[in-house]
């Protein structure tokens, strides 16, 4: 299946935005995390409240201006009349000061209320990423299964970056045009409400433009976020696996599949600018018809003696300024129509339930004993396509259990029951003498040091990828597992020794040393339980002979679990435990094993036949 096949369908389905613009339930949620915040919250809206008034006062000092001092009236009165001078000179010069003032005060209080609002905004949103974060450290690993990481990693940033703009530049702004709108009509009202009332007449003109325009802006958004989740999830799923596309020289057909969804993105945007560079020039046209009729009634008035050309001047000021937040309103409805989509999916991720291990009741504390016990466990990772079928068996305290089985038996399943990163539908698991159902999961896995055959490394350093961090570990704790481990003769070549920078996936180390690091985890961190699952598969010859002298160390009282590819590694096990088809076929010690003649003699035979015929 092709990476664009897989991309377009039940992720993209999954990505397409909620139906309705504005969710109460949302906004309700999302208003919880402002809460911590509620005084900053309260400063920025008064700071809004303050601009938006400001914003109205300009028109009608311009009215006292036309009206007292360019056209007196003196029937025509003000509140501000008492303030100011009598000569027109002097009046006028008081009057462009307090429009100067009253500028630089709205200036200071937008000033104040964008900075306010956005470290508001930055510190929620950083709250709300922790929590996504944490939540998502608590689901399960079948959680990962079924979802890309690029959608999980949208999640986490794009959809957050949504929310931030909602609160900084969503709501609040609606807030502050609604606010600039009822101010102006009031002013516009109190000037005269006739001309006011001639002025509205536009508005079921400016409402059909609007509606017109979230329609069409609604299909265009949908589309567009669908086309930037899948690029989202092509791209992380291009660059994980780019060393296959090289090695198969699928260069070529990548970059084709990844032009069409790329297609895909710009037909989305385009839709949505085709129906923004209608709109606003529609609106402002719709401004300019509205100032056209405000010119002739109101002239009209002047002439009649009904208004001041004062009134008339400021009215058109006040025109102007009714348009601009519709315009900004409709914009604001995009950040809307995104914030809800971005909100239901993150709220949708943070009431997935967690995995029923993290749910576990019970009181931390060591196992009754070295015993791991599985007693009849079936496990499908589907309905009922059983991957393991009634499989009973026990690892005794301080026994190494070796694991072996075709590729498919089902050796890795049983570590991951093991540790419950899936649960088993029917049986039981025994750590210690306890159900493993009844452990607090971080407890549970607290007791097994695991080496997989490919050890994850995360960019850092050696020694924080050893310790993993972990403030149980020391640095003294760290050496003596590289050490024992074999490995300090190659940490100490390095310039910065333990401190040496590691790539991330430990990109810098080869395929052995990465493995040795692994060994060196288990052993600094001391479990009483050790797993390992094929871990000596990745290494040389020569490697894995330093390993087996360290194994007597590593498995020294210790409840062992060894899974195993190469038969070699496994001849001091005290039982071999061999799994076919889902099932124990077999167990027991290798000399009565080999001696049964079943499946693991032949296992034996055919390895034993392939190294012995491998080319020197």
């Amino acid at each position: 299946m092709s990476p664009q096949r897989t991309i377009g369908g039940e992720f993209a389905r999954s990505e397409v935005p909620p139906a309705r613009v504005y969710d109460a339930k949302l906004m309700r949620r999302l208003a919880a995390y402002l809460r911590p915040y509620r005084t900053l919250v309260g400063l920025s809206l008064a700071l809004l409240v303050m601009h938006s008034l400001l914003g109205v006062t300009g028109p009608y000092l311009t009215k006292v201006a036309v009206d007292r001092y360019l056209q007196p009236k003196p029937e025509e009165r003000s509140p501000l009349d008492p303030l100011l001078p009598e000569d027109p000179v002097d009046g006028l010069i008081a009057v462009s000061a307090l429009y100067l003032a009253i500028l630089l005060a709205g200036f200071a209080a937008r000033y104040f209320h964008i900075h306010v609002m956005n470290l508001t905004g930055q510190r929620t949103m950083r709250d709300l990423r922790r929590e996504i974060f944490a939540k998502l450290q608590c689901l399960g690993v079948p959680y990962f299964d079924r979802q890309p990481i690029g959608r999980i990693v949208t999640r986490i940033t794009t959809d957050v970056d949504v929310l931030n703009e909602l609160f900084t530049s969503g709501v609040v702004a609606i807030a502050g045009d609604v606010l600039t709108l009822a101010f102006a009509f009031g002013a516009m009202l109190y000037l005269s409400p006739v001309l006011t009332l001639v002025f509205l007449s536009i508005a079921p003109v400016t409402a059909l433009a609007s509606f017109l325009f979230r329609k069409h802006a609604r299909a265009g958004f949908r589309a567009m976020r669908a086309a930037v989740a899948k690029i989202n999830a092509f791209l992380q799923e291009t660059f994980t696996g780019i060393s296959e596309i090289q090695l198969f020289n699928h260069e070529q057909a990548t970059l084709d599949e990844f032009a069409a969804v790329n297609e895909e993105h710009r037909q989305a945007n385009y839709k949505a600018i085709r129906a923004h560079a209608l709109f606003y020039p529609t609106i402002e046209l719709i401004g300019v018809a509205g100032l056209a009729m405000l010119i002739f009634f109101g002239g009209k008035g002047v002439v009649e003696g009904s208004l001041t050309l004062g009134a008339v001047v400021a009215f058109m000021q006040y025109g102007a300024r009714v348009f601009r937040p519709i315009q900004d309103l409709a914009e604001k409805y995009n950040i809307l129509q995104a914030a809800m989509a971005g909100a239901e999916r993150v709220f949708q991720l943070l009431d997935t339930p967690p995995a029923a291990a993290e749910t576990a009741q019970g009181e931390p504390g060591a196992a009754d004993g070295l015993r791991v016990e599985f007693r009849n466990v079936w496990f499908a990772y589907r309905n009922e396509d059983w991957v393991l079928e009634a499989v009973s068996f026990t690892a005794e305290p301080n026994e190494m259990l070796a694991v072996v089985g075709h590729t498919g038996a089902g050796k890795t399943t049983l570590v991951s029951l093991l540790l419950r990163f899936y649960e088993i539908q029917k049986g039981a698991i025994l750590v210690g003498g306890r159900d493993i159902r009844d452990w607090p999961v971080r407890q549970l896995r607290k007791q097994f040091g695991i080496v997989l055959q490919d050890p994850y490394l995360f960019a850092g350093t050696i020694a924080g990828n050893i310790g993993m961090n972990s403030p149980d570990v020391d640095a003294a704790a760290v050496r003596r597992a590289a050490e024992n481990a074999h490995l300090a003769q190659y940490i100490q070549s390095l310039p910065a020794a333990y401190d040496e920078p590691m790539l991330e996936r430990g990109a810098s180390l080869s395929a052995g040393r990465k493995q040795l690091v692994g060994f060196a985890r288990a052993l600094a961190h001391g479990r009483p339980f050790l797993i390992l699952d094929e871990a000596t598969s990745s290494v040389d010859s020569e490697t894995e002979h330093e390993i087996r002298k360290t194994l007597e160390t590593l498995l020294s009282g210790r409840t062992s679990i060894v899974i195993a590819h190469r038969l070699s590694t496994i001849g001091r096990a005290d039982r071999i435990l061999v799994m076919h088809k889902g099932r124990v076929a077999e167990i027991g010690a290798h000399r009565e094993l080999l001696a049964k003649g079943g499946i693991y003699s032949r296992l034996h035979q055919l390895q034993y036949l392939s190294e012995s015929t491998r080319p020197a």
